[in-house]
Parts: C-alpha cells; sequence; structure tokens
C-alpha cells in the first residue's frame, strides 16, 4: 500500500487537516510546521493524486517541464516548443532541472505536492524513470519525451530514430559508399539501437553488411565523437563514409579525419543526427537527419494536455517523422 497523509501527518506530528493546508497552501501556519510537513513528504516519497489537491485548490494551470539542462541546444528547441503550445492554450510553466541529482527529484517531489502543477512534461528522462512512473501512478499526469521505450504505461513522444537511420544509409549507398564507420550513441538509449538497426538493416539489405570492427562508441560527444574515429584509423580500418549518432560526434569525427590528413567528403562522407543550429553553420556544412525537436515539444504539451482534458480517451503516444538534409560533408 502506497504512502498515505495519514502516514505523512504521524512522521510530522501534526493532524491530517495540517498536511492538507500545506499541500493545498491555505491558511496562516508557522514556517516550522511547513517544514515538518514538508520534510516529511520528502523522507516518504509521498504524492497525492493531482486531482485531489486540484479539487481543493482548482485547476492551477501551471505545467512543470523537467529537462536535465538547459545548456544543450535540442533541448531548449524541445522546451521552446513545448512553452509555445501551453502559451496558446492559457498554461503557464514551472520549470524543474536535474543538475543536482536526487537532490533534484525530493524538490521535484514537493513541489508537485505544495504547488500542485497540473502535469508534467519530462525530456530525456535516463536513469529517472521509476521516480516519474511513481508520479504518474500516485495520480499526476506525466508525459515523457523519450525514445527508449521501457515505460510503455506512460504516455510519451519520439521520432522515427529507425527511419532515420535507414535514410542515412541510403543516401550514403546511393553516392556508392559501401564501407560505413558508425559512432553510435550510449547503449542505454533506445535511440542508440533504433538508429543502429535502421542503418545496418539497409546496408545489409544492400548486400553489404556492417562487420562489428566498424561500430564504435562515441558518447554522443564532440570529444567521444573524435576520439572513437581517432582509434579506429589507429586500428588501420579502413572506411569510406560514416554515421554518427547525433551531430556533435559527427563534428568531432570530422575534426580527427581532418587530423589525419583525410578530407571530407571526398575521401570519408559524414552523416550526423538530430540538426542542431551547429550543422548547418560549421565551415562545412554537415549531412544529417532532421529530427523536430520543436515539433516534437508542442507534441508532448498537447498529448499532456489531451491528457488533463480526458486522460481515457486521450492518446497513449506520439511519433513524429525525421527528415533526411543533404549537405556539404556527403
Amino acid at each position: 500500500m502506497g504512502v498515505t497523509i495519514s502516514d505523512v501527518a504521524s512522521r510530522a506530528g501534526v493532524s491530517k487537516t495540517t498536511v492538507s493546508r500545506v499541500l493545498n497552501g491555505k491558511g496562516e501556519l508557522a514556517q516550522s510546521t511547513v517544514r515538518r510537513v514538508q520534510e516529511a513528504i520528502s523522507e516518504l516519497g509521498f504524492v497525492p493524486s493531482a486531482g485531489g489537491v486540484g479539487l481543493a485548490r482548482g485547476r492551477t494551470r501551471m505545467v512543470g517541464l523537467f529537462v536535465p539542462s538547459l545548456s544543450e541546444n535540442w533541448v531548449a528547441r524541445l522546451a521552446e516548443g513545448a512553452v509555445d503550445a501551453l502559451e496558446s492554450k492559457g498554461f503557464g510553466l514551472r520549470l524543474f532541472t536535474f543538475r543536482r541529482g536526487a537532490e533534484s527529484l525530493r524538490g521535484l517531489g514537493v513541489h508537485a505536492a505544495a504547488k500542485s502543477i497540473d502535469g508534467l512534461i519530462v525530456i530525456d528522462p535516463l536513469g529517472t524513470e521509476p521516480f516519474f512512473s511513481e508520479l504518474y501512478r500516485a495520480g499526476l499526469p506525466v508525459v515523457m519525451v523519450d525514445d527508449r521505450g521501457h515505460l510503455p504505461e506512460l504516455p510519451h513522444v519520439t521520432c522515427t530514430n529507425s527511419a532515420g537511420g535507414a535514410a542515412a544509409a541510403d543516401h550514403l549507398l546511393a553516392i556508392g559508399r559501401i564501407h560505413p564507420l558508425v559512432v553510435r550513441g550510449p547503449l542505454e538509449y533506445g535511440c542508440t539501437h533504433d538508429r543502429l538497426a535502421g542503418f545496418s538493416d539497409a546496408y545489409s539489405a544492400a548486400g553489404h553488411p556492417i562487420d562489428q570492427r566498424f561500430i564504435v562508441d562515441g558518447a554522443l560527444s564532440y570529444e567521444g565523437g573524435q576520439s572513437a574515429v581517432a582509434r579506429a584509423l589507429a586500428e588501420g580500418l579502413h572506411f569510406d563514409s560514416l554515421f554518427a549518432h547525433n551531430d556533435l560526434s559527427a563534428a568531432g569525427a570530422i575534426r580527427a579525419l581532418r587530423d589525419a590528413g583525410l578530407q571530407v567528403p571526398e575521401d570519408v562522407a559524414v552523416v550526423g543526427f538530430d540538426d542542431v543550429e551547429m550543422a548547418s553553420r560549421t565551415d562545412l556544412a554537415l549531412t544529417t537527419v532532421h529530427q523536430p525537436f520543436a515539433e516534437m515539444g508542442a507534441a508532448a504539451a498537447e498529448l499532456l494536455l489531451d491528457h488533463l482534458q480526458d486522460p481515457h480517451n486521450a492518446a497513449p503516444s506520439r511519433t513524429l517523422a525525421t527528415s533526411f538534409v543533404v549537405r556539404g560533408s556527403a
């Protein structure tokens, strides 16, 4: 059985009415009392039903947005898409980040209870899924922008990663590149498996299966892409093309190729994934798979609002299509 308001009251040494007043922000209470109740909520992991809090206070017309960081361009674009969609429907936004790890999560639990957001959008929840599943089961509407598929019970938004990988392969095959190197992302990401599957299946179907030695780890970072390609070249691997699982590792790969005296795209054609802002603004514009970040953020917001309005008839998920953008690197 889950933690109840009675458990919180017992832990804090107050009445259930006092706990309810703290959760709903009603009445004058001593700060020491509020602190004790909030500490009990955090320690016990108590999350009240969002519907129950809504009945006590009415809809707040505020939605929480949980992000790992705002320093990444793609995260900012997702957030902007969500904000635009929410504001057009008269909803405000409360931002949460995971910069302080578990402390951030505990704080989110307290905020969700005490401030009563109507729902929550979670971007890139790697390692935090159990926490948000618990919130969802406790009654808080949650939508994931998530491509791992590990939480089928949660509404989510994703893109066609496998089709994007296949598009990259089709383009490289069409220009005669039959010996690719793949610079993949971390294995804990579902997108890594989907992008690799789409790409490798297309090469296999064309009669050019990819040897496992030509699949290297790039960590989705500039340094990861650079070091992965440098290692591949040092090991004597010969390839005429390269597919990186994001644009940042593709940029690092190009740096390593140039350091080795190789020309892009003459010696090695390079394709990335994401189409972040830098992809079209470097000295050698990057051929890449476009991921519709702003549209995904908007779709997540719309899906959450659908679940707030009619949870029984709202769609469980949405998948947006990628597209292929040809530029100078391939």
